[in-house]
């Protein structure tokens, strides 16, 4: 579907993978982009919860390509005993899907890859798979889960909950992550994979012949982050930690508290109003 609206385009690009996996790439573009964004949803968050930053950078000339997560929104699959899958999936198919489309829809300009907690993290090791194809990085509310970055005494506890989510993803098939607070029905694989990086510092995808953390440490693109002073999912020393992983990359970090925010300054109510993380991404 495609609607005009104040001179944006609305558009709803129907994409499908080579392994039947089924979704929509939502879009955002404006008359005359000057620059296109793939952005990456946070974890168990379904894209259309990202239509007001979408349009927010719309309306300042960033045309913008919200991916949909595998078993979330518009997903034709959900996590289960019988449907498994892992970083690879997610970065070896899924993630360039997206790119291709938005390359295919919008080419001869600067392209830009993004996310938002660890989709943020993916679209690092992604940018490392395409280190020039990119012109800059930008991550808001991300950094590495790994706990050794995490302050006392919330870092001290992390490894016990890296243990726990897997065994709890392979008992119940998948990670009931809504009736536990974190993310959606998360598939086992996935949570394997993010708990290994939480428990090592070190990104892998199980199963890929492919180094992700040599992949990032090519890109020379820009990163610009954004964090918030009450986010305890994201602390500052967690982003520093995932852009030490791409150390030729200029960065850039800045912290928004509740009074430039203009809500609680956390993980999630930026969301609904996020004009203050497009100014600091375009600053």
């Amino acid at each position: 579907m495609n609607v005009v609206d104040q001179h944006v385009l609305h558009e709803e690009i129907p994409l499908q993978s080579q392994d039947g996996h089924a979704y929509t790439l939502i879009a955002r573009i404006p008359a005359n982009p000057s620059s296109a964004l793939l952005w990456i949803p946070a974890l168990g968050v379904a894209a259309r919860h990202y239509l007001p930053f979408a349009e927010t950078l719309a309306t300042r000339g960033v045309a913008v390509f919200v991916h949909e997560w595998r078993g979330n929104g518009s997903s034709s699959l959900r996590a289960d005993r019988r449907t498994d899958w892992g970083y690879r999936d997610l970065l070896e198919t899924d993630i360039p899907l997206s790119h291709e489309a938005l390359r295919q829809r919008l080419p001869g300009m600067p392209h830009r890859i993004g996310g938002h907690s660890l989709g943020g993290q993916l679209a690092a090791c992604h940018a490392g798979q395409a280190p020039d194809a990119f012109a800059s990085l930008w991550l808001v509310g991300s950094g590495t889960p790994y706990w050794r970055t995490f302050p006392a005494p919330r870092g001290y506890a992390l490894p016990f909950f890296y243990q726990f989510a897997p065994w709890l993803a392979r008992a119940c098939g998948a990670l009931p992550g809504r009736r536990l607070g974190f993310g959606g029905d998360e598939a086992r694989g996935l949570i394997r994979d993010w708990a290994r990086v939480g428990l090592s510092g070190r990104y892998r995808a199980a199963g890929w012949p492919v180094d992700l953390e040599a992949g990032m440490r090519q890109v020379h693109a820009p990163v610009r982050g954004v964090l918030f002073d009450d986010d305890w999912l994201a602390p500052e020393s967690s982003l520093r930690a995932l852009m030490a992983k791409l150390p030729d990359a200029p960065a850039h970090v800045t912290v928004l508290d509740h009074a430039r925010l203009g809500a609680r300054a956390d993980h999630f109510a930026w969301m609904k109003q996020p004009q203050a993380v497009v100014d600091a991404l375009l600053a």
